[in-house]
């Protein structure tokens, strides 16, 4: 079984959890880096004009990877790391589900959170990806990503 951890991390912390994850069952690792980066200022929340509040008002919004997206086709499942941003996923996890066939893959979405849970952002990907096998996350506050990595892709 081939495993891909892919993740995007405005500030740090998922890439944290992503890397540990990855590790922990010999995944590789795979960054969605926006072309653009993100600065202090688009990551704003509480400033209605950031890049990041115009994006997120915009379902149909995808900011451009700096990267294209690995060849999927040698993988099994993928670990997908990103904070919640507005209750669900940043739009550009969606640029990178965009860009690959997700179909019979199993995916394992993982987020990292100042108080939101992961539910509303796994029943939004599930809804726009169903070629996907998708598997319940987890929110890895708190948690040991390397331990919830082995859990859900070793049982």
């Amino acid at each position: 079984m081939r495993i891909l951890t892919a993740y995007f991390s405005g500030s740090g912390i998922t890439a944290s959890a992503a890397k540990k994850a990855a590790s922990a069952v010999g995944a590789d690792i795979f960054e969605i880096r926006p072309k653009t980066p993100y600065t202090s200022a688009d990551l704003n929340w509480m400033d209605k004009n950031s890049r990041t509040t115009i994006e997120m008002n915009d379902e149909a919004y995808r900011p451009e990877m700096a990267d294209a997206a690995p060849d999927m086709s040698v993988y099994d499942v993928i670990l997908l790391g990103f904070p919640i941003w507005w209750y669900v996923e940043p739009r550009i996890i969606d640029t990178f589900l965009d860009s690959v066939d997700l179909s019979g893959k199993t995916v394992i979405p993982f987020a990292t959170s100042g108080g939101s849970g992961i539910d509303r952002a796994l029943k939004r990907l599930k809804g726009l990806y169903p070629e996907a096998v998708w598997k319940d996350g987890g929110l890895l506050n708190g948690r040991d990503p390397a331990e919830w990595a082995k859990k859900v892709c070793m049982g």
